[in-house]
């Protein structure tokens, strides 16, 4: 089964946010397509559940967890100006079945592209090299 790596769901403008960004919550939207997301990819199994730790990743992926029954697995490699050796390793470590909560910039380094904010990528690692198989559209 593939990887799944998720671009948080929306959390509203930057610049809008007064104090620290890494707290900066998922706003209504963006609730409503973390909400959406473990009917999104019931198809897929999941095993493990890894975000950065910023709240609005951690946000996006909760419902899924609850769903799922899997702990949320926060891990630096997918915060905002993660280098990509550290991204691709944490990947490769995770393997197959897991869903990884990250940032925009660390999906255009990953596969050159942002995507949309609560999109899903399906991902295959061929010789350790991640591939897109699919692209699914933010639920909600």
């Amino acid at each position: 089964m593939p990887l799944l790596v998720v671009r948080h769901a929306r959390a509203g403008k930057r610049r809008e946010w007064q104090g620290d960004d890494r707290l900066r919550p998922l706003d209504e939207k963006g609730r409503r397509q973390a909400a959406g997301l473990p009917g999104l990819l019931a198809r897929f199994e999941i095993a493990r559940i890894a975000s950065s730790l910023y709240r609005r990743c951690t946000q996006t992926v909760e419902p899924l967890s609850e769903q799922q029954g899997l702990p949320i697995e926060e891990r630096h490699e997918l915060e905002e100006g993660a280098p990509l050796e550290e991204s691709l390793a944490l990947l490769r470590e995770l393997g197959d079945d897991a869903v990884l909560c990250t940032h925009g910039d660390v999906l255009e380094n990953l596969f050159g592209e942002a995507g949309q904010k609560g999109s899903t990528r399906v991902v295959e690692l061929r010789d350790a090299e991640p591939v897109v198989l699919e692209y699914l559209p933010p639920p909600g």
